[in-house]
């Protein structure tokens, strides 16, 4: 048996590229041209889930499809593809500091007047924006540190053991019950939501895609080792104040103790992250490597432009009463009691 029945469903396609992806995973039809994906838009559906769809090929699987499809050379060359425009597109579009010292100046200044989507739901967001919330994070976060994972033997010395530190305690410290991904877990279930893997992905936006999929692209690349870098210490050093503010979000709206203890817990471990990221992961890695400063200034802007794009779409849906959502959260599960 070759192919891994506890994966995911394959989600339905959004276009010629994931449905030729898709077709090609279940050996019902060919794939894509590589040329294909030059004329695709780079942050839209069709491109973001079809590089999803290859990607999770080195996490979990899909249900149903071979194992040997990881490593197929044909999907291989349709995946660079899909990769370059993606790459070539955040490089372009990505407003880029001139430092790494002013990249990571800017990370660390809180904005007085913040308006971004944890002070919304700080201070006005509803329960079922919270739902919405969380189901598309998961995406990510029932995967937690498994993107940044791929960065450890690409590192040495201070960079590499300050990254398994932060990594160790990600997992748990060796605790299953306290592994980030199933705290993640039990907030969904707070929440009345489904805590199978993968299975908001479908309902997921372009925009949460291409946050999971830069990750990714990051961590599988020995050469984006430094943007990877980068992007983890973007999410560790902005990660403690949002989480305050998502924590108590969840307290005003009585989501529930274990949707509070997630975010209380990125609190504390996350203000200890940020100091370590700092001064042995990325000071770390610029001893033996001062030529990839630029490459963390760009992992670090990067995740800013990624996320302020998914930033918008949310509070432009929301403010407007819409779903953020391409489709409703299925109507068997249960919304909490407030």
């Amino acid at each position: 048996m070759d192919d891994d029945r506890r994966g995911p469903q394959l989600p339905p396609a959004r276009g010629p590229l994931s449905a030729a992806v898709t077709a090609h995973l279940l050996d019902t039809g060919p794939l894509p041209r590589p040329a294909d994906a030059g004329a695709a838009d780079p942050y839209g559906d069709d491109l973001q889930l079809a590089l999803y769809l290859c990607y999770e090929l080195h996490y979990r699987g899909w249900a149903g499809v071979a194992a040997g499809h990881e490593w197929d050379p044909d999907l291989l060359r349709v995946r660079a593809a899909l990769e370059d425009r993606f790459l070539t597109a955040l490089r372009a579009d990505t407003p880029g500091h001139g430092s790494l010292d002013e990249a990571l100046g800017d990370l660390l200044v809180e904005p007085v007047d913040g308006s971004g989507v944890s002070h919304y739901l700080r201070d006005e967001g509803e329960l079922w924006q919270l739902r919405e919330y969380a189901a598309q994070r998961s995406l990510y976060h029932l995967k937690e540190a498994d993107p940044h994972a791929w960065v450890l033997p690409r590192l040495w010395g201070r960079a590499k053991a300050a990254m398994a530190a932060v990594e160790f305690d990600e997992y748990g410290g060796g605790r299953a019950a306290r592994v980030h991904a199933r705290l993640f877990a039990n907030l969904m279930t707070d929440l009345g939501l489904d805590t199978t893997y993968g299975r908001y992905l479908d309902a997921a936006s372009a925009e949460v895609l291409a946050t999971v999929n830069m990750m990714s692209l990051f961590g599988l690349h020995r050469s984006l080792r430094g943007a990877l870098v980068g992007h983890f210490a973007a999410v560790e050093i902005t990660s403690s104040p949002g989480s305050r503010r998502l924590a108590e979000a969840m307290r005003r709206t009585g989501a529930g103790r274990a949707a509070e203890f997630f975010y209380d817990e990125h609190v504390e471990a996350d203000a200890v992250h940020e100091q370590v990221v700092r001064h042995e992961v990325i000071a770390g890695l610029l001893e033996e490597e001062p030529h990839l400063a630029a490459d963390v200034a760009f992992g670090i802007d990067a995740t800013g432009f990624l996320e302020e794009r998914l930033g918008g779409r949310l509070l432009a849906d929301w403010r407007a009463g819409r779903s953020s959502l391409r489709v409703p959260l299925a109507s068997a599960e249960t919304v909490p009691a407030s």
